[in-house]
């Protein structure tokens, strides 16, 4: 009988054991609560800024010929030439180029920008302008709110950001200092690279960005967006390529200098022959692959880790710089380069990546 009960006795001391929860220490609860944060604050910096899938934005999308902006629930047709001399309420002008003189203005109390043709002899630019917003609309593009040839005048979404000229000053301020880091910046170069993609794979053609002979009057062509991101505003010298029918291009009827501009877009035949234009070879869209370092460059600035982005960028520019423009990479591959990049830097908790953790 002792046995049995002594039995019983061990049996229930192991149940009771068995049982018996083994407590966690507070600090590594805490511990792993942090890391769960972290981890979730990371994904939500990683996608906070980046545009939606492709699928999604044109799900977002209105009809051709009609647009949505701001606080609007539905669709509402371009604005026509009776609309945009009634309805809209010119502000002041914030400026002016070329072919156009742009103004901010009011449409139903919202802020749009309207722009106006400064002559009459550059009406051919501004039509095609417009025919290309017309025809290019999408994420790549500002978008099309109404546009009248007779009076030589255009309607689009106003950007409160500027231009990427002002990108600098525009980081510098305290609303957007978070975001003046080498992981956002490089995201502002895939952004570049994805529009001149667009460009050269659009549904009109391959085109090229002939307004780009400087980099001042490249990043004059970029708008920045709230979301921080880039979309292409001046379309009004956008010639169409096809190298299946023999059809290249020239920017222009103007002798081009410098490095910034392409080795083919520069005089071939010396500074003993006067330049003209009728003898000056054309080409083809590989010129925009030539000047994407320079504007990456920009775009990436001077902040802490960018040094570390260039020197992974280094083969890759180094293969847009090539002389002979059959031997650059489409900017496809540029783009897949980028996003590459971003990926492996990301994955390594470069600096910038772990102040945001």
């Amino acid at each position: 009988m002792e046995e049995n009960d002594m039995e019983k006795k061990l049996q229930g001391c192991k149940k009771g054991s068995s049982q018996r929860e083994i407590p966690v220490p507070p600090a590594v609860l805490l511990l792993f609560v942090m890391g769960l944060m972290n981890i979730i604050l990371y994904l939500y910096l990683d996608h906070v800024f980046v545009s939606p899938p492709p699928a999604v934005v044109e799900a977002l999308r209105c009809p051709f010929g009609t647009f949505r902006m701001g606080q609007m629930k539905n669709c509402s047709p371009w604005l026509s030439c009776e609309s945009l001399r009634t309805e809209v309420r010119k502000l002041k002008r914030v400026g002016e180029g070329a072919v156009k003189r742009v103004f901010l203005s009011e449409w139903k109390e919202q802020k749009v920008a309207l722009s106006q043709l400064t002559r009459p002899e550059m009406k051919e630019d501004f039509l095609h302008g417009v025919k290309m917003l017309k025809a290019l609309q999408s994420e790549h593009v500002v978008m099309l709110l109404g546009y009248c040839e007779d009076d030589g005048t255009l309607l689009t979404e106003y950007h409160p950001l500027g231009t990427l000229k002002t990108l600098e000053e525009t980081l510098s301020l305290p609303k957007y200092q978070s975001l003046n880091t080498w992981h956002h910046r490089l995201k502002l170069a895939i952004n570049y690279v994805n529009i001149i993609n667009y460009l050269h794979t659009s549904p009109l053609g391959t085109l090229v960005m002939c307004d780009s002979n400087d980099l001042d009057k490249i990043l004059s062509q970029y708008l920045l967006t709230s979301s921080f991101n880039i979309v292409a505003n001046d379309l009004d010298a956008l010639p169409t390529v096809n190298k299946d029918k023999g059809i290249l291009v020239r920017c222009g009827h103007r002798e081009l200098l410098g490095e910034f501009v392409a080795p083919e877009q520069l005089w071939p035949y010396g500074e003993e022959t006067p330049f003209n234009d009728d003898l000056m070879p054309p080409y083809d869209e590989k010129t925009d692959i030539w000047k994407i370092p320079e504007v990456s460059s920009f775009l990436l600035g001077h902040v802490e880790g960018s040094d570390v982005v260039r020197f992974h960028l280094f083969e890759i520019h180094k293969a847009c710089k090539k002389k002979n423009p059959e031997e650059r990479p489409s900017a496809q591959v540029v783009l897949d380069t980028y996003q590459k990049v971003l990926n492996s830097l990301r994955d390594t908790v470069m600096p910038g990546v772990r102040e945001m953790l």
